[in-house]
């Protein structure tokens, strides 16, 4: 299945919302974290928060761990010279870096987006890549300006609508039996 498809496969354990990006489509992946775990499900990964604070070109906050709370702050004060984005690069890597333990106990991992980083294989590319190759189904978002990227990365991920039903439909199809 391409990444331009609009319903999930049950081949393709690798999700995204494309073209959601910000605080709606992340509340939407908190919602369905938040079913998922009610309902027994293991999940691990990590889920964006917006830091608040206005006039602002970026919206990178916190990175929060969902099996842990723990929260990792990802952007800078101030932007670096070369930049507007306030992104700062080391706080997504640490919060990767703990997620490579959860894998082995999660059912599903959750990252919060394939963004500028991950295009470049850095930020949280070594978790997608730790849970593709142990086999687990992965949701994440992704925006419009790394569409290109995605389907370099995952040319075979659905795309999903966001809607609470759609990633339910997609959860349904790739939950271990």
């Amino acid at each position: 299945m391409s990444a331009a498809a609009s319903k999930p496969s049950t081949a393709s354990k690798v999700a995204a919302i494309v073209g959601g990006d910000g605080t709606p489509t992340q509340a939407l992946l908190s919602d369905a974290v938040a079913a998922w775990r009610a309902a027994g499900v293991k999940v691990g990964g990590v889920i964006a928060e917006t830091h608040g604070i206005p006039d602002r070109t970026c919206g990178a906050g916190l990175l929060r761990d969902i099996a842990t709370g723990q929260p990792y702050k990802i952007y800078f004060l101030t932007a670096p010279s070369n930049t507007s984005c306030h992104l700062d690069p080391s706080g997504v890597e640490a919060a990767g870096s703990g997620l490579l333990e959860q894998l082995k106990d999660s059912d599903v991992i959750v990252l919060s987006k394939f963004g500028k980083l991950e295009a470049m294989h850095q930020g949280l590319a070594s978790v997608f890549d730790a849970a593709v190759a142990a086999g687990k189904p992965v949701l994440t978002t992704v925006s419009e300006k790394q569409r290109d990227a995605w389907r370099t990365y995952a040319p075979d991920a659905a795309t999903l609508p966001p809607d609470a039903d759609a990633l339910q439909a997609w959860w349904q199809s790739v939950q271990p039996r």
